[in-house]
Protein backbone atom coordinates (compact mmCIF):
# COMPACT_ATOMS: atom_id res chain seq x y z
CA UNK A 1 0.00 0.00 0.00
CA UNK A 2 0.88 3.44 -0.57
CA UNK A 3 1.44 5.24 3.59
CA UNK A 4 2.27 8.67 3.75
CA UNK A 5 4.79 9.04 7.00
CA UNK A 6 5.00 12.54 8.11
CA UNK A 7 8.35 13.52 9.95
CA UNK A 8 9.89 10.58 7.86
CA UNK A 9 12.86 12.37 8.10
CA UNK A 10 13.79 12.01 11.99
CA UNK A 11 14.73 9.47 14.00
CA UNK A 12 11.74 7.13 13.82
CA UNK A 13 11.14 8.25 10.61
CA UNK A 14 14.14 7.02 8.83
CA UNK A 15 13.79 3.52 10.26
CA UNK A 16 10.12 3.68 9.65
CA UNK A 17 10.48 4.26 5.60
CA UNK A 18 13.14 1.94 5.23
CA UNK A 19 11.09 -0.88 6.92
CA UNK A 20 8.36 0.10 5.09
CA UNK A 21 9.76 -0.06 1.44
CA UNK A 22 11.31 -3.41 2.64
CA UNK A 23 7.65 -5.02 3.12
CA UNK A 24 6.83 -4.37 -0.41
CA UNK A 25 4.64 -0.48 0.34
CA UNK A 26 5.44 2.55 -1.06
CA UNK A 27 6.11 5.70 1.01
CA UNK A 28 5.36 9.37 0.77
CA UNK A 29 7.73 11.06 2.99
CA UNK A 30 7.21 14.53 4.21
CA UNK A 31 9.89 16.40 5.37
CA UNK A 32 10.53 19.78 6.57
CA UNK A 33 12.70 21.65 3.81
CA UNK A 34 16.32 22.37 4.87
CA UNK A 35 16.81 18.92 6.95
CA UNK A 36 19.26 16.32 5.96
CA UNK A 37 17.81 14.80 2.25
CA UNK A 38 16.03 11.46 2.35
CA UNK A 39 18.25 10.80 -0.47
CA UNK A 40 21.47 10.88 1.19
CA UNK A 41 20.91 7.50 3.97
CA UNK A 42 17.89 5.72 1.52
CA UNK A 43 19.94 2.57 0.18
CA UNK A 44 19.26 2.51 -3.88
CA UNK A 45 16.82 0.10 -3.82
CA UNK A 46 14.81 1.79 -1.58
CA UNK A 47 14.82 5.49 -3.64
CA UNK A 48 12.29 4.48 -6.59
CA UNK A 49 10.05 3.72 -3.73
CA UNK A 50 10.34 6.66 -1.55
CA UNK A 51 8.76 10.43 -2.54
CA UNK A 52 9.90 13.13 -0.72
CA UNK A 53 7.16 16.09 -0.38
CA UNK A 54 8.26 18.88 1.47
CA UNK A 55 5.94 19.42 4.46
CA UNK A 56 5.09 22.05 7.15
CA UNK A 57 2.69 21.05 9.64
CA UNK A 58 2.06 24.11 10.93
CA UNK A 59 0.79 25.41 7.60
CA UNK A 60 -3.24 24.43 6.29
CA UNK A 61 -2.26 24.46 2.82
CA UNK A 62 1.11 22.68 3.23
CA UNK A 63 -0.84 20.09 5.02
CA UNK A 64 -3.48 19.61 2.43
CA UNK A 65 -0.94 19.59 -0.42
CA UNK A 66 1.08 16.51 1.21
CA UNK A 67 -2.43 14.01 1.53
CA UNK A 68 -2.24 12.29 -1.72
CA UNK A 69 -5.45 10.99 -2.06
CA UNK A 70 -4.05 7.51 -3.40
CA UNK A 71 -2.85 6.76 0.24
CA UNK A 72 -4.23 3.92 1.94
CA UNK A 73 -2.75 5.11 5.52
CA UNK A 74 -0.48 8.04 7.26
CA UNK A 75 1.71 7.98 9.47
CA UNK A 76 1.95 11.07 11.27
CA UNK A 77 5.24 11.55 13.50
CA UNK A 78 5.86 15.18 13.20
CA UNK A 79 5.95 16.83 15.96
CA UNK A 80 8.36 18.73 18.40
CA UNK A 81 9.52 15.41 20.31
CA UNK A 82 11.82 16.84 22.77
CA UNK A 83 10.67 17.16 26.21
CA UNK A 84 13.32 20.01 26.69
CA UNK A 85 12.27 21.79 23.43
CA UNK A 86 8.62 21.60 24.45
CA UNK A 87 9.54 23.10 27.78
CA UNK A 88 11.77 26.10 26.37
CA UNK A 89 8.54 27.02 24.03
CA UNK A 90 5.49 25.23 24.98
CA UNK A 91 3.49 27.78 22.43
CA UNK A 92 5.58 26.25 19.72
CA UNK A 93 5.14 22.14 21.00
CA UNK A 94 1.15 22.93 21.47
CA UNK A 95 0.98 24.24 18.01
CA UNK A 96 2.72 21.64 16.11
CA UNK A 97 1.91 18.83 18.43
CA UNK A 98 -1.93 19.26 18.72
CA UNK A 99 -2.40 22.03 16.54
CA UNK A 100 -0.18 20.18 14.02
CA UNK A 101 -2.38 17.27 14.20
CA UNK A 102 -5.71 18.85 13.94
CA UNK A 103 -4.81 20.10 10.52
CA UNK A 104 -3.90 16.71 9.51
CA UNK A 105 -6.96 15.12 10.53
CA UNK A 106 -9.23 18.29 8.98
CA UNK A 107 -7.51 17.55 6.10
CA UNK A 108 -8.16 13.92 5.49
CA UNK A 109 -11.50 13.96 6.83
CA UNK A 110 -12.46 16.69 4.18
CA UNK A 111 -11.13 14.02 1.44
CA UNK A 112 -12.98 11.33 2.98
CA UNK A 113 -16.11 13.02 3.38
CA UNK A 114 -15.46 13.87 -0.31
CA UNK A 115 -15.01 10.17 -0.65
CA UNK A 116 -11.58 10.50 -2.35
CA UNK A 117 -9.58 8.24 0.36
CA UNK A 118 -10.17 6.49 3.42
CA UNK A 119 -6.91 6.14 5.03
CA UNK A 120 -5.99 4.61 8.38
CA UNK A 121 -4.16 7.15 10.49
CA UNK A 122 -1.22 6.40 13.07
CA UNK A 123 -1.48 9.00 15.30
CA UNK A 124 1.88 8.28 17.46
CA UNK A 125 1.50 9.54 21.02
CA UNK A 126 3.46 9.07 23.97
CA UNK A 127 3.63 6.85 27.14
CA UNK A 128 4.19 10.14 29.05
CA UNK A 129 0.26 11.66 28.48
CA UNK A 130 -0.23 8.90 31.41
CA UNK A 131 1.68 10.90 33.92
CA UNK A 132 3.08 10.23 37.37
CA UNK A 133 0.94 7.11 39.31
CA UNK A 134 1.70 3.64 41.29
CA UNK A 135 4.45 1.80 40.60
CA UNK A 136 2.62 -0.84 38.16
CA UNK A 137 1.86 -0.98 34.08
CA UNK A 138 -0.05 1.74 32.83
CA UNK A 139 -2.84 0.00 30.70
CA UNK A 140 -4.55 2.36 28.08
CA UNK A 141 -8.06 2.74 30.51
CA UNK A 142 -5.61 4.75 32.92
CA UNK A 143 -6.65 8.64 33.28
CA UNK A 144 -4.60 10.99 30.98
CA UNK A 145 -2.73 13.31 33.73
CA UNK A 146 0.28 14.87 31.42
CA UNK A 147 2.58 17.12 33.53
CA UNK A 148 5.34 18.85 30.96
CA UNK A 149 4.53 20.65 28.10
CA UNK A 150 5.58 18.16 25.43
CA UNK A 151 2.92 15.49 27.15
CA UNK A 152 -0.15 17.85 27.28
CA UNK A 153 0.62 18.85 23.58
CA UNK A 154 0.41 15.58 22.91
CA UNK A 155 -1.93 14.52 24.43
CA UNK A 156 -3.90 17.59 23.11
CA UNK A 157 -2.84 15.53 19.44
CA UNK A 158 -4.91 12.80 20.95
CA UNK A 159 -7.94 14.74 21.59
CA UNK A 160 -7.67 16.38 18.11
CA UNK A 161 -7.52 13.52 16.50
CA UNK A 162 -10.46 11.39 18.20
CA UNK A 163 -12.57 14.60 17.73
CA UNK A 164 -12.31 13.81 13.62
CA UNK A 165 -12.85 9.86 14.29
CA UNK A 166 -16.16 10.37 16.11
CA UNK A 167 -17.77 13.72 13.78
CA UNK A 168 -16.32 12.38 10.03
CA UNK A 169 -15.46 8.65 10.68
CA UNK A 170 -11.73 8.92 9.88
CA UNK A 171 -10.40 5.97 10.62
CA UNK A 172 -7.67 7.11 13.63
CA UNK A 173 -5.53 4.99 15.82
CA UNK A 174 -3.48 6.21 18.21
CA UNK A 175 -0.37 5.13 19.56
CA UNK A 176 1.32 5.57 22.98
CA UNK A 177 4.81 4.54 22.36
CA UNK A 178 6.94 4.04 25.79
CA UNK A 179 10.46 5.03 26.26
CA UNK A 180 12.34 4.24 22.42
CA UNK A 181 16.18 4.26 21.88
CA UNK A 182 18.50 2.94 19.15
CA UNK A 183 20.96 3.51 16.51
CA UNK A 184 20.87 7.32 15.10
CA UNK A 185 18.74 8.94 17.82
CA UNK A 186 19.91 12.15 18.61
CA UNK A 187 22.16 13.06 21.67
CA UNK A 188 19.29 15.10 24.04
CA UNK A 189 17.81 11.91 24.40
CA UNK A 190 18.72 9.74 27.78
CA UNK A 191 20.83 7.14 25.98
CA UNK A 192 22.70 8.87 23.32
CA UNK A 193 23.69 11.48 25.88
CA UNK A 194 25.27 8.98 28.46
CA UNK A 195 27.16 7.41 25.73
CA UNK A 196 28.78 11.16 24.65
CA UNK A 197 29.28 12.02 28.41
CA UNK A 198 31.31 8.25 29.06
CA UNK A 199 33.01 8.22 25.79
CA UNK A 200 34.38 11.94 26.79
CA UNK A 201 35.45 10.48 30.43
CA UNK A 202 37.00 7.11 29.11
CA UNK A 203 38.41 9.56 26.26
CA UNK A 204 39.88 12.11 29.01
CA UNK A 205 40.58 9.79 32.26
CA UNK A 206 37.66 11.91 34.07
CA UNK A 207 35.38 9.59 36.41
CA UNK A 208 32.88 11.35 37.24
CA UNK A 209 30.04 11.84 34.78
CA UNK A 210 27.40 14.92 35.38
CA UNK A 211 23.93 13.53 35.08
CA UNK A 212 20.20 14.66 36.25
CA UNK A 213 18.11 11.87 38.42
CA UNK A 214 18.68 8.39 38.32
CA UNK A 215 16.24 7.38 39.72
CA UNK A 216 13.35 7.04 37.68
CA UNK A 217 12.22 3.73 36.04
CA UNK A 218 11.36 3.59 32.18
CA UNK A 219 9.98 0.97 30.08
CA UNK A 220 13.24 1.37 27.37
CA UNK A 221 12.57 0.00 23.57
CA UNK A 222 14.16 -0.55 20.33
CA UNK A 223 13.05 1.51 18.05
CA UNK A 224 13.23 -1.71 15.57
CA UNK A 225 10.53 -3.07 17.49
CA UNK A 226 8.69 0.10 17.94
CA UNK A 227 8.78 0.50 14.09
CA UNK A 228 7.21 -3.64 13.87
CA UNK A 229 3.96 -2.22 16.20
CA UNK A 230 3.30 0.46 14.03
CA UNK A 231 3.09 -1.53 10.85
CA UNK A 232 0.72 -3.82 13.06
CA UNK A 233 -1.37 -1.27 13.81
CA UNK A 234 -1.72 -0.22 10.09
CA UNK A 235 -3.28 -3.45 9.12
CA UNK A 236 -4.61 -4.51 12.23
CA UNK A 237 -5.22 -1.36 14.95
CA UNK A 238 -9.29 -0.82 15.76
CA UNK A 239 -10.54 3.12 14.55
CA UNK A 240 -11.16 4.81 17.84
CA UNK A 241 -8.67 2.79 20.32
CA UNK A 242 -5.35 3.62 21.75
CA UNK A 243 -2.71 0.69 22.13
CA UNK A 244 0.36 1.21 24.24
CA UNK A 245 3.79 0.13 23.05
CA UNK A 246 6.16 -1.53 25.65
CA UNK A 247 8.57 -3.77 26.76
CA UNK A 248 6.51 -4.83 30.05
CA UNK A 249 9.39 -4.28 31.97
CA UNK A 250 11.64 -1.34 33.58
CA UNK A 251 14.90 -0.57 33.93
CA UNK A 252 16.40 2.58 36.11
CA UNK A 253 18.58 5.18 35.07
CA UNK A 254 21.25 4.42 37.67
CA UNK A 255 21.04 0.86 36.26
CA UNK A 256 20.99 2.10 32.20
CA UNK A 257 23.90 3.97 33.03
CA UNK A 258 26.11 1.34 34.74
CA UNK A 259 25.61 -0.72 31.66
CA UNK A 260 26.65 1.51 29.35
CA UNK A 261 29.80 2.43 31.62
CA UNK A 262 30.58 -0.95 31.25
CA UNK A 263 30.11 -1.52 27.67
CA UNK A 264 31.90 1.54 26.79
CA UNK A 265 34.82 0.22 29.16
CA UNK A 266 34.80 3.19 31.88
CA UNK A 267 34.84 3.46 35.60
CA UNK A 268 33.43 6.94 35.83
CA UNK A 269 30.58 7.42 38.44
CA UNK A 270 27.59 9.56 37.79
CA UNK A 271 26.95 12.97 39.96
CA UNK A 272 24.24 14.73 40.24
CA UNK A 273 23.92 18.11 38.01
CA UNK A 274 21.56 20.20 39.29
CA UNK A 275 20.96 21.77 35.50
CA UNK A 276 20.27 18.36 34.20
CA UNK A 277 17.56 17.75 36.75
CA UNK A 278 14.05 18.00 35.48
CA UNK A 279 11.20 18.61 38.49
CA UNK A 280 8.59 16.99 36.14
CA UNK A 281 10.11 14.08 35.89
CA UNK A 282 7.74 10.75 36.24
CA UNK A 283 9.27 8.46 39.20
CA UNK A 284 8.04 4.86 37.06
CA UNK A 285 6.42 4.32 33.29
CA UNK A 286 6.47 1.10 32.13
CA UNK A 287 3.73 -0.04 30.36
CA UNK A 288 0.87 -3.36 29.47
CA UNK A 289 0.84 -3.95 26.02
CA UNK A 290 -1.95 -6.89 26.21
CA UNK A 291 -4.03 -4.84 24.37
CA UNK A 292 -1.22 -4.63 21.38
CA UNK A 293 -0.24 -7.80 21.58
CA UNK A 294 -3.99 -9.62 21.46
CA UNK A 295 -4.94 -7.98 18.54
CA UNK A 296 -1.52 -7.66 16.60
CA UNK A 297 1.14 -10.95 17.60
CA UNK A 298 3.58 -8.00 18.55
CA UNK A 299 6.00 -8.58 21.07
CA UNK A 300 9.62 -6.82 21.41
CA UNK A 301 12.38 -9.38 19.49
CA UNK A 302 15.38 -6.99 20.65
CA UNK A 303 16.89 -7.37 23.92
CA UNK A 304 17.65 -3.95 25.92
CA UNK A 305 21.60 -5.25 26.39
CA UNK A 306 21.47 -5.94 21.87
CA UNK A 307 20.08 -2.48 21.52
CA UNK A 308 22.52 -0.70 23.74
CA UNK A 309 25.27 -3.26 22.38
CA UNK A 310 24.62 -1.69 18.90
CA UNK A 311 25.14 1.59 19.98
CA UNK A 312 27.39 1.91 21.43
CA UNK A 313 29.14 -0.46 18.33
CA UNK A 314 27.91 2.03 16.19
Amino acid sequence: MRVLVTGADGFVGRHLVARLVETGHTVNAACRPGGEPLQSWLGPRWRDAVKVIPFEVTDSDSVRTAIDPRCEAIVHLAAVASGREAREDPGKAWAVNAGGTARLVEAATALRAAGEMDPIVLIVSTSEVYGAGPPTPRVEADPVRPQSPYAASKAGSEIAALEAWRRGGLRVVIARPFAHTGVGQAPQYVVPSFLQRLRAAKTTGVTRVPTGNLDPVRDLLDVRDVVEAYLGLLTQGVAGETYNIGRGEGVSLRDLFRRLAELVGTKAEPVADPSLVRTSDIPYLVGDSEKLRTITGWAPTITLDETLRDMVNA
